[in-house]
């Protein structure tokens, strides 16, 4: 890998956050934990030099790898027609970032597997989620805080924003611990491994960015009870109380107590969306208009005051051959 990236006149740098994967064992490992089977088609953001990109094309049927680096995104097929030539037809390369993308080429992906850049892993994740339906499963390397902050349960003192959002679309849990060491350069903090399966969302009447809308105002204040920290959002105290109460939710709770399918149920006694705009009244499921401090339509939901420690220490990391 540091010979590739020496001929290529590439050298991580802190400027950049780039830390490359250099254990082959590791690389294997994510792909042992990513479960493919031979129809999967595969979409990996940050490959990078495209060690764990060459590991992932005899495991699937097609693998889109999203790269922003021009230096990297032009290098790749190259790569792969060298080292896996009677596999290198399975490879896409998009040159483009992650968080802009709507749809990639070809047939629909159905499993996410990457190392994800520290600084942007949660807001990419619910954004592929979002935008691609299709994925079913996927496999994450981040920051080990990160990884609590995702697979969190509630009541857990790490359990936030990003817990309930991919909760919204399905179940995460830990894979396993990554040490620093595999990395090139070594960075200083040690990462982990998520996994993620899709589920339906908890049955509502309220849209996606109205039940978001409530996670957000109620971990921006995670110290507050609901009561208060849903006061912004609501229109008042009594209003949030009001909307607690209807919702069957103790306005006494924080944040932290409350499962995916509570927040949803509030949602449905915010402030209106279509019709009288009385709060109380059940939000519209169509989501023609955003609820006070909802995202706009498209837009990543990063988690407002808790946005879950994306963990901007890190920087940038590329799994690199």
């Amino acid at each position: 890998m540091r010979e590739l990236a020496a001929r290529l006149g590439i050298r991580p740098t802190k400027t950049l956050g780039q830390n490359f994967v250099i254990d082959a064992n590791t690389v294997r490992r994510i792909v042992r934990a990513a479960d493919l089977g031979p129809d999967d088609v595969v979409i990996e953001v940050g490959p990078g030099l495209g060690s764990l990109t060459l590991a992932l094309l005899p495991q699937a049927r097609r693998v889109v790898a999203v790269e922003i680096d021009p230096a990297l995104a032009a290098e790749l097929p190259a790569t792969a027609a060298a080292r896996e030539p009677e596999l290198a037809g399975r490879l896409e390369v998009v040159r483009a970032d992650a968080m802009k993308i709507t749809s990639v080429p070809g047939p629909a992906p159905t499993a996410l597997v990457a190392n994800l850049p520290y600084n942007v892993a949660v807001p990419v994740v619910l954004h592929l989620l979002d935008v691609l339906p299709s994925l079913r499963s996927a496999l994450v390397m981040v920051q080990a805080e990160v990884a609590d902050r995702m697979t969190a349960g509630p009541g857990s003192k790490v359990y936030g924003v990003p817990s309930v959002k991919l909760a919204w679309y399905g179940e995460a849990r830990r894979a396993g611990p990554v040490g620093r060491a595999v990395f090139w350069p070594v960075p200083n903090v040690d990462s982990g491994l998520v996994a993620f399966t899709r589920g339906e969302p908890p049955p509502t009447a309220a849209s996606r960015a109205q039940v978001f809308a409530v996670v957000d105002a109620a971990f921006a204040q995670r110290r507050k009870t609901l009561r208060a920290a849903l006061a912004g959002w609501a229109g008042s105290p009594a209003d949030a109380e009001r909307a607690l109460r209807a919702a069957d939710v103790d306005p006494r709770a924080r944040g932290e107590a409350l499962d995916v399918a509570a927040f949803a149920r509030i949602a449905e006694y915010g402030p209106s969306i279509v019709g009288d705009g009385v709060p109380g009244a059940p939000a519209a499921a169509d989501g023609r208009a955003a609820a006070p401090g909802a995202p706009a339509a498209g837009a990543p939901e990063t988690g407002g005051g808790d946005s879950g420690g994306t963990g901007r220490r890190g920087g940038r990391r590329s799994a690199g051959q």
